[in-house]
């Protein structure tokens, strides 16, 4: 029961996030000029709008055990690189430590996954 609880409470965080990236296609002056600061281009923002609420869908509906592994892989990238940027450009703990909560939730999400939301032959932790 602990592990339906860490799994569906730290998905369900993960997934709010990653629905909420929806705003980057908004091109409110907040987004772009947060993406300029960090110096990303443009266009990625408009990948990012899309894959992100598209990776949290995947993740939260049953079933696609091959998309919830490459969901996974690619929020991960993401929120690595998302660190990396704001720890780099000088942010604030309170910006980059995001980040990094979020790599936590989604590696605790991922972990905790029912064998139903996994390719098959691929274990959970500490269960043969």
């Amino acid at each position: 029961m602990v592990r339906k609880i860490a799994y569906w409470s730290t998905t369900a965080i993960a997934a709010a996030s990653l629905l909420a990236a929806v705003t980057y296609l908004s091109g409110s002056e907040q987004v772009v000029s947060g993406f300029a600061k960090a110096g990303y281009p443009q266009h990625l923002r408009i990948v990012l709008g899309v894959a992100k609420p598209l990776a949290a869908i995947v993740l939260l509906v049953p079933g696609f055990a091959l998309l919830k592994e490459w969901a996974y892989a690619g929020v991960t990238f993401a929120w690595v690189m998302a660190f990396i940027s704001a720890y780099l450009s000088g942010e604030k703990p309170t910006v980059w430590s995001l980040p990094l909560l979020l790599l936590v939730l989604g590696a605790v999400s991922y972990v905790t996954r029912p064998a139903s939301r996994r390719v098959h032959g691929s274990p959970a932790i500490g269960q043969p």
